[in-house]
This record gives C-alpha cells, sequence and structure tokens, in this order.
C-alpha cells in the first residue's frame, strides 16, 4: 500500500476508532484517527491518495454535515459511512450528498475491508467510471416496473415493510423484488445497488 494511501478514521468513540485502528494496520494500511468531523476538517487538506471512514451520527457535525463541507471545499477524498440499521436512510441520503459507500454495523471484518479496498480501485480508475451510466442504466431499463417501484423505494431509504404498504403487497413479495433487483442489477448488497442506481441518475 502506497504510503501516501490513508484511511482516516472518523469516530467519537474511543474504543471503535482503536478497534478500526488496529484491524485496518493490521491489513496493511495507514491510518490516521480524528475524534470528530470537525479536527478531520481543521487538521487536514485535501489528500493526495485515501478515504474516510466516518460515522454518520456524531456530535457537533454529524456525517451529513461533513460531507456537504467537503464538497464545499471541493474536496474529492471517497468517504464510506458507518450506519446502524435503523439509520440506513440517512446513508442513502449521504450516498446521494456524494459518499461512496455505507457499511451497516455491525459489520463482518472482511467487508469492510472489502469496501475500503472497493473505493480505493475505484478511485484509481476514476476517469472510466462515467462510462459504466449506460451500462447500468440499461440493467435499470431491464427491471419490470414493479422492480424498479421496490428500487425507487430502496433509493429512498425506506424498509421493506414501509415498501410493502406503499405498494399495497406483502413484505415477502418486497423481499422477492428486491432480490430480482438485486441479481439484475449484479448488485452484492443494498450499498452498491444504490450506489449503481444513483449513478446512472436515478434519484425517487
Amino acid at each position: 500500500m502506497s504510503d501516501d494511501v490513508i484511511v482516516h478514521v472518523i469516530d467519537d468513540d474511543l474504543a471503535v476508532r482503536q478497534s478500526l485502528a488496529f484491524l485496518l494496520s493490521s491489513d496493511g494500511f495507514a491510518v490516521r484517527l480524528h475524534e470528530g468531523a470537525g479536527s478531520f476538517l481543521d487538521g487536514v487538506r485535501e489528500p493526495e491518495g485515501g478515504c474516510v471512514l466516518t460515522d454518520v451520527r456524531m456530535p457537533e457535525i454529524d456525517g451529513l454535515e461533513f460531507l456537504s463541507r467537503l464538497r464545499e471545499r471541493g474536496a474529492t477524498i471517497p468517504v464510506i459511512v458507518m450506519t446502524g440499521h435503523a439509520d440506513v436512510p440517512l446513508a442513502v441520503e449521504a450516498m446521494k450528498r456524494g459518499a461512496a459507500d455505507f457499511i451497516e454495523k455491525p459489520f463482518d471484518d472482511a467487508v469492510l475491508l472489502g469496501a475500503i479496498r472497493a473505493v480505493l480501485a475505484r478511485q484509481e480508475r476514476s476517469g472510466q467510471v462515467d462510462s459504466r451510466a449506460a451500462e447500468i442504466q440499461d440493467r435499470i431499463a431491464k427491471l419490470s416496473e414493479r422492480e424498479r417501484q421496490v428500487l425507487d423505494g430502496l433509493i429512498a431509504g425506506k424498509p421493506n415493510k414501509i415498501i410493502a404498504f406503499d405498494l399495497e403487497i406483502s413484505p415477502r413479495t418486497v423481499e422477492i423484488y428486491r432480490a430480482n433487483v438485486m441479481t439484475k442489477m449484479q448488485a452484492g448488497s443494498l450499498s452498491e445497488l444504490v450506489r449503481l442506481a444513483l449513478r446512472a441518475g436515478r434519484n425517487p
């Protein structure tokens, strides 16, 4: 791993910061810890490489405000948002504001490490990212009307039960449509599905 590729960890919980620092450094990443979004914004200029791993719920400056301030500065460093299950709508909103990915807690170490590597790989080939939009739009076009409705509900951050209520179908039926959408969109996770849809301009 290149020395200028640093994973910046932002979390107000010291134990979480230390645990993530151990995990990431053990996997070969250079790590820098920040106790809050404010300390990152005050102390870090735009890095040449690397990414940010941040909690979505933080005192003073939360994950959404942090993303907004980053983009106001013109910063392009990718941001991965960590979120509890109940905060998935917030994480979806974060992706609409420019987050590169989100990870639901509690997460498997391998899932987190894989997400970080994927984000860094996309950063390296950033010039090729937009070329995939047409391909993703083609996948969306192949969804049925009901599948697109379920997709729009997921992008909006709605849980299955709410999507079922809105569409007047059972939660189990939503699960079936959701599985079909994941397969047709070639998405391995909800965060990847949302990222693909937003990249293609899907914004209900």
